[in-house]
């Protein structure tokens, strides 16, 4: 059952990605404006904090990890950020 709802989580997030115009600045397989979704899974594989601080800088955007170019907030809920950042990090 954990593994179905999870399932069902992560092909929810790429239509979430979408309707929260995350897909304007990040591709899954190429950097775009900020990096691509595979290049961030990369990044942070293996470490046990990637999903919360993930999460928190989808919320509230970041800057200075990726380079130069800040990623502003973005309108989501707790749930969604946690959603789209367990995505990612499945990619």
């Amino acid at each position: 059952l954990v593994a179905a709802g999870l399932a069902g989580q992560t092909a929810a997030s790429p239509e979430l990605a979408k309707s929260k115009n995350c897909m304007g600045c990040h591709a899954v397989e190429r950097k775009m404006v900020g990096p691509a979704y595979k290049d961030v899974a990369a990044k942070y594989k293996g470490d046990k904090k990637a999903a919360e601080a993930l999460a928190a800088t989808i919320k509230a955007g970041g800057s200075g990890k990726w380079g130069p170019v800040p990623m502003p907030p973005n309108n989501v809920t707790d749930d969604e950020a946690k959603k789209l950042a367990s995505w990612v990090l499945s990619l």
